[in-house]
């Protein structure tokens, strides 16, 4: 198997993304592409004491880089020599299994549709982060589609299980509708539409949905996959992570607080390792865009080598469950026919 990087996305490229790589590379057997700078990256990894590359990593050359102020829709057109151009061109090409960036988003997400592009018949592709909550739940959409229509809701419904089955090895999913209330009948039109469809696709054997969600629920573990449009899933993922930060700093208040309390700390303090482990991102990689050909993972922008690590422990969990496969597969149950389509826009 082998890993694409784009070595130069990210708060900490090179030198963190080619430590995680080399890392992974060791620890997982798998053969690594790293894209960028040469010169820069053998610099950074002398830096590091090492002098050269090891067996199973190669080094692809690409002067020009994406940085996060790069327009997105003109990425491909002015930005063809970069890193995450070139890793996505040999991702589409067949030289790599997976692509890896921690790079400008919105250019990952328009030059992944634009190069790797869309599986035949999948309206957008979506960002679906893994929620880490009990064995994990799957986010689909977390920011790649502010607006959406009921059928890419039922797509990216169909998606999230299949990754969820695959991926994660949940056995029969739980597909739930994040919504402003539980019952049937909540929401503005776009989720009433939205639950119809999946609960159609339910009925019919093709998915388990167990109805809408409302965030708090969330925590609680209750679905295996959350359907939600780009903007309400990216607030409920930041709103996630930012009570997890803030919980974290009350916590280590309560232990500072005095003597008693700090000695306290010591009979907790590998609960409290275990809990902020399983809350932080540099654990659970990245976020797979479903709905793109081939495995595209987005890195978190701030990875440290962790964190690539884990991202890349990631790919290579996508690229054998073999996700893409399942979604071509069932392509016919997740595309409605157009009378359909513009009923349920209308």
């Amino acid at each position: 198997m082998k890993i694409i990087i784009d070595a130069m996305g990210g708060d900490h490229a090179p030198n963190e993304i080619v430590l995680g790589a080399l890392q992974a590379a060791k620890e997982y057997g798998v053969q690594i592409i790293l894209v960028g700078r040469g010169e820069q990256i053998l610099a950074g990894m002398k830096e590091q004491g090492i002098d050269t590359l090891p067996e199973g990593v190669e080094l692809a050359n690409a002067d020009d880089v994406v940085d996060m102020h790069a327009d997105p829709a003109k990425v491909v057109q002015q930005h063809k020599g970069s890193s995450m151009v070139m890793g996505l061109k040999m991702l589409a090409t067949g030289e790599g299994d997976a692509f890896i960036s921690a790079g400008n988003t919105g250019a990952l997400l328009t030059a992944a549709t634009l190069v790797v592009k869309r599986i035949r018949g999948i309206r957008r592709a979506a960002f679906s982060p893994i929620i880490p909550i009990g064995s994990g739940s799957v986010l689909i959409d977390a920011g790649a589609n502010s607006e959406c229509t009921p059928e890419f809701l039922l797509q990216f419904g169909f998606m999230g299980s299949f990754y969820a089955k695959k991926a994660l090895n949940k056995s029969n999913p739980r597909v739930a509708l994040l919504n402003n209330g539980a019952e049937e009948g909540k929401g503005d039109q776009l989720h009433k539409d939205a639950y119809q469809l999946l609960k159609k696709a339910s009925e019919n054997g093709q998915l388990n949905f167990i109805g809408n969600i409302e965030a708090r629920d969330v925590p609680e573990g209750v679905a295996d996959v959350i359907v939600a449009d780009g903007f309400s899933g990216n607030v409920l993922l930041k709103s996630i992570e930012g009570t997890a930060m803030y919980m974290a700093g009350l916590m280590k208040g309560v232990f500072k607080r005095n003597l008693l309390s700090k000695l306290g700390y010591l009979f907790c303090k590998k609960g409290v390792a275990e809990m902020k482990g399983k809350l932080d991102y540099k654990e659970h990689g990245g976020s797979v865009l479903l709905g793109i050909a081939k495995p595209v993972i987005k890195a978190h922008g701030s990875s440290d080598a962790r964190a690539m690590k884990s991202a890349i422990r990631q790919a290579v969990a996508a690229v054998k469950s073999g996700y893409c496969d399942d979604i071509r597969e069932n392509i016919g149950a997740m595309v409605l026919p157009k009378e359909d389509d513009h009923a349920a826009k209308s």
